[in-house]
Parts: structure tokens; sequence; C-alpha cells
């Protein structure tokens, strides 16, 4: 069977639709639902009672620990990571999960799902983990993986983000296979400023750690000033367009076509 692990801090909304769409369209097709709960201080704790899912508080959050926990608290194999605000789309999400798996428990490390135009095409051409970590690699906004192979390899619990990336690149490494599958999922989250600025510091720490790239003061000002002038650019067109409503409609009222 599968265990269903979410993480979640203060997205009691979204957290309620995944737990409605698990048990309503995917009955029967895992046997355990755990929420990885972040200090919430919203109704998540309530919400997951209501859908009887184990709920763990994590009172100090890093995204490797969590893999970790998800990991170790997962009764079974399979192990698919959501996050609160991702839910799973096609009929047969898990039972793909689960073809895939079969028999391969061994060799296969993990599967990623598919959610936009950059995952389909990965799976079409067939792009290879082990061509491409970051494009063809786990993702934990909704990723399975395979608890025998994480207790020989687990994630670090460290890392500043790109946990699901790290280990895809050091289990390839050793010979096993991470895939793409066409279970498909929808992502959608509305970030505040403040929270895009905090995932931008992460993503600015990891790439360094993992992807190795190159950070210069040049191109921070270059970054700086590009955004800038788009930013800049971005508000004279809505500015312009703005206007350029407002004199459609004035001129469609004082000159109103004929009804059908």
């Amino acid at each position: 069977m599968i265990s269903v692990v979410i993480r979640n801090k203060n997205q009691d909304k979204a957290l309620e639709f995944l737990l409605r769409n698990l048990s309503e369209r995917y009955k029967g097709d895992f046997d355990e639902v755990i929420v990885l709960d972040n200090l919430s201080t919203d109704d998540s704790k309530l919400i997951s009672e209501k859908y009887k899912a184990k709920f763990i508080t994590v009172e100090k959050f890093s995204y490797g620990a969590s893999a970790n926990l998800a990991a170790e608290t997962a009764k079974n194999n399979i192990v698919i990571i959501f996050s609160a605000h991702s839910f799973p789309v096609s009929h047969d999400f898990f039972k793909l999960i689960k073809e895939k798996f079969k028999g391969r428990e061994d060799e296969l490390a993990g599967l990623r799902c598919l959610h936009n135009i950059n995952d389909y095409s990965g799976y079409i051409n067939n792009i290879s983990s082990s061509d491409d970590y970051n494009k063809a690699g786990l993702i934990f906004a909704c990723s399975a993986f395979n608890k025998k192979v994480w207790q020989k390899h687990p994630f670090k619990s460290d890392i500043t983000t790109f946990e699901d990336k790290e280990w895809t690149k050091r289990v390839v490494a050793e010979g096993y296979k991470i895939e793409f599958v066409p279970s498909i999922f929808c992502y959608q989250i509305n970030r505040t400023k403040a929270q895009n600025f905090f995932r931008f510091k992460n993503e600015v720490i990891g790439s360094y750690q993992l992807h190795h790239s190159n950070f210069t003061i040049f191109k921070s000002f270059k970054g700086f000033l590009h955004s800038g002038f788009k930013t800049t650019l971005n508000c004279f067109i809505e500015i312009f367009y703005i206007f350029k409503r407002f004199f459609f409609m004035i001129k469609f009222l004082t000159n109103k076509p004929n009804r059908f």
C-alpha cells in the first residue's frame, strides 16, 4: 500500500481541499495519511482530525528533516509527499505509481509526478534523472519515494532546500533509478511578498550548495537593474491599458451597437 504525507503550515483551506479530494476520489488507493504540521495557528489540526489523518507537529522545521520524519513515520514502503497546496488530478494517480513500483523495489528509488509543461516535456522526451537530476528528479510538491532506499540513504537534514534534488543526485550516483510517472497533480499557491523573499533566500543558498551556481556582485547588480527595469516597464504598460480600457468604455457608451 501507499503512505501519503502532507507538509503543511497555515494552509487549512488548501489542506481541507486536498484531504477531501483524497477521501472522495481515491478511497482504497492508500491506507495512511499523515500531516506534518509546522506550528500552524489556523484550523489545520481540526481539519486533519475531521478526515482522520494522523497529525504530527514539527516545531523546528527543515526540508530534509521533515522528509526524514515522513519516511520514519510512514508504515509503507511507497511514500508520497504532498505540499498542502497541491492535489492529485488524474483518476489513476495512485494506481500508476503502484504499477511503476511493482517488482522494482530494489532498483527504483522514486517517481516524479507531472504538473506543468516542463514535467510533461521531460516525460515525453524521456529525460533521465542521471542526465539531469534537477529537471527529472524528485519534487516534493508531489513525488513518491522508496522507503527501502531511504533506509540506506536518508535525506540530508541540514540542507537549506532542494532536499529532493540532492537525494536524487545521490541515489542515482549509487545506481538507483528515479523516473517520471504520468500521475497528474495541480500545484497552486499565492505567496505574499515576504513569503516569496523567504523562498528566494533559500533558493539562492540551495542553488549555491547543490547546483554550484556562480553568484557574483556583477550578476547581482545586473539582476537588480533587470528586475527594476522590468517592474517599471510593466507598471507603465499596466497604466497604458487602464487608460485604453477607460477610453474604450467611454466610446462604447456613447455609441452602443444594436442589441440582438
